[in-house]
């Protein structure tokens, strides 16, 4: 089965960098590689700079000296270490799984509902997300690192919950499957760039939200990923509220509808008014952390 090219389509541009290109039938799945830099390999072949395909289930995507970010559900974000290589196993919303098998992948997960069952195999052991949060995986020294959010890992009839900040060698001599702690501040390379994309991502979805808000309302489908072409990226937007980033910093992903209301009061947050223009937005009042649950699809948040 042939790579679906997915970045080869031209949208039109508008005011605040982003097209209504979603409207040609043309969506992302898991499995769409977002974003690579180096040496990317997709099914074999040699990916450009930045290229954006869809992987479907049983290809392969592998990094040389280069890494890959691949769009899994709608917020949660796989990334490939240099000389890595992951197969998609399945690309359904309620059945996401990928097999690691070489090097290092790491997750980012901002938004993951109870009925999304993604799941990372790595030297046999099947690792499914239960909570938002960040997890790093080795497919060369097997284990699965908890740096923010919640696991369960299955190996034959043994299971284990693994927590934030623990980490669980995958290997036949853990018997029981006893995962310890490490130190969550002792981050590596891979770590680094991750956050660095995730900054990245989170500017994207700002700049789509407004998009949504101010040019092209009709867009909005709710949940999922929304082409933005002045960014070349796909951007996160969920359904409604506010998902902060767990990585912790001042970032997040922002509902149209979130972006719409509380922008004027975002403290210490960068405001977007078009394409490359930036703005401080007044610091006298933070935003509330939103919480919430899916009903038809729709995230509808309420203050915390």
């Amino acid at each position: 089965m042939m790579l679906k090219t997915l970045g080869g389509l031209t949208g039109t541009l508008l005011c605040a960098g982003v097209a209504a290109w979603s409207q040609t039938g043309v969506m992302a799945h898991p499995g769409a590689v977002n974003y690579t830099e180096g040496q990317v390999f997709a099914n074999g072949q040699a990916l450009r700079a930045s290229e954006t395909v869809q992987i479907e289930p049983g290809q392969l995507l592998e990094t040389r000296n280069g890494k890959a970010e691949v769009l899994l559900t709608p917020g949660v974000f796989l990334r490939l270490n240099n000389n890595s290589q992951a197969k998609l196993d399945s690309n359904s919303i309620t059945d996401t799984r990928i097999e690691l098998l070489k090097g290092e992948a790491m997750v980012e997960a901002a938004q993951v509902e109870k009925d999304n069952g993604i799941q990372i195999i790595d030297a046999g052991y099947n690792t499914q997300l239960d909570k938002r949060g960040i997890y790093e995986f080795n497919a060369d020294q097997p284990m699965v690192a908890v740096y923010d959010g919640e696991a369960t890992v299955r190996g034959g009839e043994r299971s284990v919950n693994v927590k934030k900040g623990h980490e669980l060698a995958l290997v036949e001599t853990n018997a029981n499957l006893k995962a310890h702690g490490f130190d969550t501040k002792n981050t590596d390379a891979l770590y680094s760039w991750s956050k660095l994309r995730s900054e990245y991502m989170a500017e994207a979805n700002m700049a789509t939200a407004q998009t949504i808000v101010v040019n092209n309302p009709g867009w909005f489908y709710g949940t999922g990923w929304y082409w933005n072409p002045y960014y070349a990226t796909w951007a996160f937007v969920p359904g409604a509220g506010y998902w902060a980033s767990p990585f912790g910093f001042g970032f997040g992903f922002y509902s149209p509808v979130y972006w719409s209301y509380y922008r004027p009061w975002i403290g210490g947050y960068r405001g977007f008014v078009g394409p490359g223009v930036v703005r401080p937005v007044p610091a006298f009042r933070a935003a509330p952390a939103f919480r919430g649950g899916f009903v038809g699809g729709a995230h509808f948040g309420g203050r915390r």
